[in-house]
């Protein structure tokens, strides 16, 4: 199945990037595409592409990556809706850590159970440094006069 996708370039610290058919498969930093059909710098917010091959790609039945396809509709290249972009669920991640506003008595609550486990760490940890000196006594060596 053949993509339009994004084709990083830039330097490091400066992407720019090609808009290229591909099929599937091919991973994008490979280079081997079947068309260049287009640029885009971000930094700029510069895109320059060839509407008359995208739209024909489109019709052969190749798909637009999530990012290709919004900056095809950003530039009225195509008609529709924008797609949701994967790597916006980290902004969920992240929400989902911050620590929730809680009552005193929930945050005491919460105190009194990591207490008791903290105790039992400490009282495996001495079972097991009691066990080592016991089993294993050292001898002393003795040393042989060199020559």
């Amino acid at each position: 199945m053949l993509m339009i996708r994004l084709f990083r370039v830039g330097k490091k610290k400066q992407p720019s990037y090609k808009i290229v058919v591909t099929d599937k498969k091919n991973a994008p930093s490979r280079g081997r595409f079947v068309e260049e059909v287009g640029t885009y710098n971000p930094l700029t917010k510069q895109i320059n592409v060839k509407n008359e091959r995208i739209v024909y790609w489109l019709g052969v039945g190749a798909q637009a990556s999530d990012t290709v396809h919004n900056l095809l509709v950003v530039n009225k290249v195509i008609e529709g809706e924008k797609r949701k972009i994967a790597f916006k669920k980290k902004e969920a991640v992240i929400e989902e850590k911050k620590p929730e506003v809680a009552t005193p008595e929930v945050k005491a609550e919460e105190v009194k159970t990591e207490e008791p486990i903290v105790e039992e760490i400490k009282t495996e940890e001495v079972k097991t440094e009691e066990v080592i000196t016991e089993e294993a006594p050292v001898e002393p060596v003795a040393e042989e006069p060199v020559a």
